[in-house]
């Protein structure tokens, strides 16, 4: 009798000893930089609102797992802090903070517990939320302080438009590039994060050093960043080629928004990501294109939340593709195995037959 074939599933899978909670405080040390810059530049707001998103976080995952789903307490794993973390990167310092609450049950309850917890969830939790607030309370999501260096206060009532934003207005309401070149910012203060937008759309520099930090950690690969961002920076770069009164360059397009945020910290999630080379690959020019789409042609100034999310539901088919009627079932775990590592309780691979009752992926 032929013996089936066996298919690793698209879960992480590393041969390594190191536990993910380790990975995860990895990640953590990777954007205190960044949130150091946030709190230079907006000064107690960015506190704030970090600590609301990461204890709401915490205290949602700890509740729904205790008391709804009666499932064991993960909190401890640093994953929920992260999706807190993230989450305050993804929306202004002056966010009320009940949204932010709001933000955080989604992004855990829903976002992640729904599909079974750490290690299950098809997208990125942080972003679900994100989304969610983006389209519930589009002002709020989109009124942004004006960045102060150095500002010991609370953010206050004064906003303005990010660099992407007063592109996308000025160029519909028919200004030029060069004619709104007094409104943006230059590069050097977007690189060090004197700019408008979100926690996590201050300091380029700061991101990129604890992006640096994570593929020196091994935390992630270099594949899904580089090949992201290369692929703004030319598709930008051939638009403003055409017509630089209408397009931005791609320095801008790269160093404003969450084009760095999102290739280095949220595209890499070890949980939604592709574990191949070539599945890396094609997951970030993925990205890289619906990112610059939305940017240019579509109605929200950015496009990267969109752009993960949409081929964070590719990711089965960009990993395993559908070949010969065969699929794989995995048996649920009761903790995350860490990439290829060999555990007790790791999930169970094994064949199954197209057509049958069980639930093939």
């Amino acid at each position: 009798m032929e013996s089936s074939p066996m298919i690793i599933s698209a879960s992480p899978h590393v041969h390594s000893d190191r536990t993910s909670k380790k990975l995860m405080y990895d990640v953590v040390l990777a954007l205190i930089p960044a949130f150091l810059v946030s709190l230079y530049v907006f000064g107690l707001s960015a506190f704030i609102v970090t600590t609301v998103a990461i204890a709401s976080c915490l205290a949602f995952e700890y509740g729904i797992q205790k008391y709804l789903l009666k499932t064991p307490v993960t909190v401890w794993d640093g994953s929920a802090l992260i999706t807190g973390i993230l989450l305050a990167f993804n929306v202004p310092s002056n966010l009320p903070l009940w949204m932010v609450v709001v933000g955080s049950l989604v992004a855990i309850g829903i976002g992640k517990l729904s599909f079974g917890g750490l290690g299950f969830n098809i997208f990125n939790p942080a972003l679900v939320g994100r989304v969610f607030l983006l389209i519930s309370f589009p002002v709020q999501m989109t009124s942004w302080p004006i960045a102060v260096a150095n500002n010991t206060t609370l953010a206050d009532a004064v906003t303005g438009a990010t660099t992407l934003g007063i592109i996308k207005e000025g160029v519909k309401y028919g200004d030029t590039i060069s004619g709104l070149s007094t409104q943006l910012p230059s590069g050097t203060d977007m690189l060090l994060g004197i700019t408008g937008g979100s926690l996590g759309e201050m300091s380029a520099l700061a991101l990129i050093l604890g992006g640096l930090f994570l593929i020196y950690r091994k935390v992630i690969t270099w594949h899904i960043p580089v090949i992201m961002l290369a692929t703004i920076g030319i598709m930008t770069g051939i638009f403003w080629i055409i017509n630089p009164e209408q397009y931005a360059n791609p320095v801008l397009h790269l160093l404003s928004g969450g084009a760095i945020l999102g290739a280095f910290y949220m595209a890499t999630d070890l949980v939604t990501s592709p574990v191949t080379k070539k599945g890396m690959v094609i997951f970030a020019l993925g990205i890289g294109v619906i990112t610059v789409v939305i940017r240019l042609f579509g109605a929200y100034p950015e496009g990267v939340s969109f752009a993960i999310l949409i081929m964070n539901a590719f990711v089965p088919l960009i990993t395993q593709p559908p070949s010969s009627g065969r699929a794989v079932v995995i048996a649920a775990a009761t903790s995350l195995p860490l990439p290829g590592s060999v555990l007790p309780n790791a999930p169970r691979v094994f064949p199954c037959a197209s057509g049958t009752s069980q639930r093939c992926f």
